[in-house]
């Protein structure tokens, strides 16, 4: 049985300013380490990581995209993927809950007025989070948007839906909601976690990706000021980075994911597996069979680890010079990585007890939690549908379709 979370109420933040990318990937892997130290046993018992989410809020990190001119360190895409994917390695649950904060920190960029940039940047930096409250159930698919904003008399709007897969935002200062306004366009309403009428209940009971707490939000007639509203569909008129910034995160996470899973494989075997008696080796780490698959699985992992690269600074290139075409080569890049690292992050956390034996099947262990994160995490977009995007624009040179997914 679940029940309505009430608001968190938790007091104004006071974030370090992180200067640079340099800073900001060394603040990631040491945090990396931190998390992962605990990462077997929230996912065990649904432990939902509050304290360690405060930790990421402190050390900075959920400013690094803030522009320049408001404060921020503006890092690039190849910095922001490489602190999604370092994350991952740690805590893939953990890695995924700000992946919404940076999409919204990106609306705001592309679409957000004066005023929005410089209140919400300024609330960034000082940590606080965006959630996300987008996705819906049991409509006709997922673009079919039915949570509405409707206008008052005073510029303002009553907000009333419901959200499911709402990752982030039980914990989030403020919930970003995707809701269609006037003409059915698609807006993003800026609500505040513990405004009236917004209740979050924590009933997210996937069997991976377990303490994202990726629940539902409720939206009963929630009043938003207008200057809390952005035009989300004029994103879409012309060139644009969403979808790919965004799916630039998700495949960050999937390599992480597989990083991480072929490190814990390789910690197994050099301190726990036993060699095979026909190997004829005195350790598991000398048996040629097992070296071998050991590299096979290094190399998966490495290509999409150089994809993942590769796609970052087709984004980076592409927000230099933001064209048709520039924006188009970006997502298909994007589309690459996506695919490669989905199969790579489920196969290097299926072949982790291929090559460690048995006692790595042990529930108490839970290794298997880096297969159920990577089997729930990858199935974000259907890979087919990228993989047809990439080769129509290879063979016939069609650019993928504005929609945000890709």
């Amino acid at each position: 049985m679940t029940a309505p979370v009430p608001p968190a109420g938790a007091a104004p933040a006071n974030a370090h300013v992180i200067a640079g990318d340099t800073e900001a990937r060394a603040v990631a892997a040491a945090l990396a380490d931190e998390f992962r130290a605990g990462a077997a046993r929230r996912d065990a018992g649904r432990v939902l990581p509050r304290e360690e989410l405060a930790r990421l809020s402190a050390s900075g990190l959920l400013g690094i995209t803030v522009p320049r001119a408001h404060g921020g360190a503006d890092v690039p895409a190849g910095t922001l993927a490489e602190v999604f994917r370092l994350l991952a390695t740690g805590d893939a649950s953990l890695a995924q809950i700000p992946q919404n904060h940076f999409v919204y920190v990106n609306v705001l960029r592309r679409q957000g007025s004066a005023g929005q940039r410089k209140f919400f940047f300024a609330e960034v930096l000082a940590g606080r989070s965006f959630g996300n409250a987008q996705s819906e159930a049991g409509t006709k698919h997922v673009q079919d948007i039915r949570t509405r904003l409707a206008p008052r008399g005073d510029g303002s709007y009553l907000l009333s839906g419901e959200k499911h897969y709402s990752t982030g935002a039980l914990f989030a200062d403020w919930i970003p909601v995707l809701a269609r306004a006037e003409e059915d366009a698609l807006h993003v309403a800026y609500v505040a976690r513990d405004a009236p009428g917004v209740t979050v209940v924590d009933d997210w009971n996937g069997m991976g990706q377990r303490t994202t707490a990726s629940g539902t939000v409720r939206l009963a007639d929630v009043s938003v000021a207008a200057d809390r509203v952005v035009p989300h569909h004029l994103t879409f008129q012309g060139p644009q980075l969403h979808g790919a910034v965004a799916q630039l995160l998700h495949a960050a996470i999937d390599v992480g994911i597989a990083s991480g899973a072929l490190a814990e494989a390789a910690e197994f075997v050099r301190t726990k597996s036993r060699p095979w008696f026909e190997s004829g080796c005195e350790t598991a780490v000398e048996d040629p069979l097992l070296i071998q698959r050991f590299g096979e699985l290094a190399l998966q992992v490495r290509a999409s680890e150089a994809l993942l690269i590769a796609a970052a600074s087709a984004v980076d290139a592409a927000s230099a010079d933001l064209t048709d075409e520039t924006a188009a080569e970006a997502s298909i890049a994007v589309a690459a990585v996506k695919v490669h690292a989905a199969s790579t992050a489920v196969d290097t956390s299926s072949a982790l007890f291929e090559v460690s034996g048995t006692r790595s099947a042990l529930d108490s262990l839970n290794l298997h939690r880096h297969w159920r994160d990577a089997r729930t995490h990858t199935l974000h977009d259907p890979a087919r549908w990228k993989i047809q995007h990439i080769g129509r624009y290879v063979l016939n040179g069609t650019r993928p379709p504005r929609h945000g997914l890709i």
